[in-house]
């Protein structure tokens, strides 16, 4: 979560779902990602206040529990829009990398067309589908079974493994998409 664009996507995603408070908020995007990359409060609020300053996000006051009143963000309709937008049309690496494709995956559902979600899903399977490792020889990928060192191999079986996993499941839900 600790770049720009990843943080503006699962803010609006959020606060579609519903209006929050900022600290709910942090608690939320902390949850979804925040043992990979903590959010600070130094990157969300001025992050809030750059979307307010678009007119993608609002502030209101609201009773608090206790008698402090609080201040509660909600999702502009110009940020829905916008939430929308990036949903269709995600970045190359929204789409390369596996916690910003997982923050995207997180509010696809907000995509109302089976069409539009389906071109997000196969790109990210054309992605995984395209031969790549974490170590090559010369232009040639290193598979796992030509690696010496055991942590490389490790690393080579895991995100081959995971790969297989998720190419699975992009593939059924795309079938479901069809039907």
């Amino acid at each position: 979560m600790a770049s720009g664009g990843d943080l503006t996507l699962t803010i609006l995603g959020f606060l579609d779902e519903r209006p929050m408070h900022g600290y709910e908020l942090k608690a939320r995007l902390n949850a979804l990602s925040g043992h990979l990359r903590p959010v600070s409060d130094g990157a969300l609020y001025p992050a809030i206040a750059r979307l307010e300053a678009k007119g993608l996000v609002e502030r209101h006051e609201e009773q608090g529990t206790a008698a402090a009143r609080r201040l509660v963000l909600t999702l502009t309709d110009k940020g829905r829009q916008e939430l929308l937008r990036r949903l269709r049309e995600p970045t190359d690496i929204e789409i390369s990398d596996q916690t910003r494709f997982f923050a995207l995956l997180t509010f696809l559902s907000a995509l109302p067309d089976a069409a539009e979600r389906a071109r997000v899903l196969r790109r990210r399977l054309d992605f995984l589908e395209t031969p790549a490792s974490f170590f090559y020889d010369g232009e040639r990928p290193v598979r796992a079974e030509d690696e010496t060192d055991p942590y490389r191999r490790g690393m080579l079986l895991v995100a081959r493994a995971t790969g297989a996993a998720e190419r699975e499941w992009l593939r059924n839900e795309l079938g479901a998409e069809k039907r």
